[in-house]
């Protein structure tokens, strides 16, 4: 089971991202080196998909209160009480979930959550506290099966600038090298974030790890 994992600073997104000028396209077989794509493939304009159903975590989160209920996904500063980059939460009460902490009119606790996302909001359905959750957590479900598809072969230095770059995508939350491909964590994707980065990197480059997972738009 993924745990939460507390580190020991707020990790940014804020990357110097390289765009080329060039107009060439991947061509989405994996058949040679990642190139710029041009204005085709330029970064998703639009917000982070919506789910058509139910979502959940696939392992606790932290739901983290400083004036206003957020989602935490992804890293979290290691302090006290914690810190993280979080996602709008509405339909929680606390009085309902008496399993926090709270210090300094701060509010928090680990939690497993069900319920919906509109792109830009989760909406609470179910939540478990860490103390009653004791059923085993899947991993987050890739978008794309890592090592599962012919890709180009990049050097260690292309993957770390594909690694950057990958910040384009809606809801990045960290990204990471490994095994001669770019594992990408994303709040949620429907499909098409891990057809756009297949596009711009080749296909195989890039896998995303969607950190809400669920049904997806048809």
């Amino acid at each position: 089971m993924r745990t939460l994992r507390l580190v020991a600073a707020l990790l940014s997104p804020a990357l110097l991202l390289a765009c080329g000028t060039g107009t060439g396209t991947g061509d989405g077989d994996g058949d040679g080196a990642a190139s710029d794509p041009g204005p085709a493939t330029s970064a998703p304009s639009s917000p982070v998909p919506a789910a058509t159903g139910r979502v959940s975590t696939p392992q606790l989160a932290l739901v983290m209160d400083t004036g206003r209920p957020e989602l935490c996904l992804g890293p979290v500063a290691q302090s006290w009480p914690p810190q993280c980059r979080g996602l709008p939460l509405a339909g929680w009460r606390w009085s309902e979930h008496p399993e926090h902490e709270e210090q300094d009119g701060a509010r928090w606790g680990s939690f497993a959550v069900t319920g919906t996302w509109d792109g830009e909001r989760f909406t609470v359905q179910e939540a478990v506290p860490a103390a009653r959750y004791d059923v085993p957590g899947a991993e987050p479900t890739a978008t794309s099966t890592p090592g599962s598809t012919v890709r180009p072969s990049l050097s260690p230095d292309e993957l770390a600038v594909v690694a950057e770059e990958s910040a384009l995508l809606p809801g990045w939350r960290s990204a990471a090298v490994v095994d001669s491909q770019v594992l990408v964590d994303v709040v949620y994707d429907d499909g098409s974030l891990q057809e756009w980065a297949d596009q711009r990197w080749g296909r195989g480059v890039v896998v995303l790890l969607p950190l809400l997972s669920g049904d997806r738009a048809p």
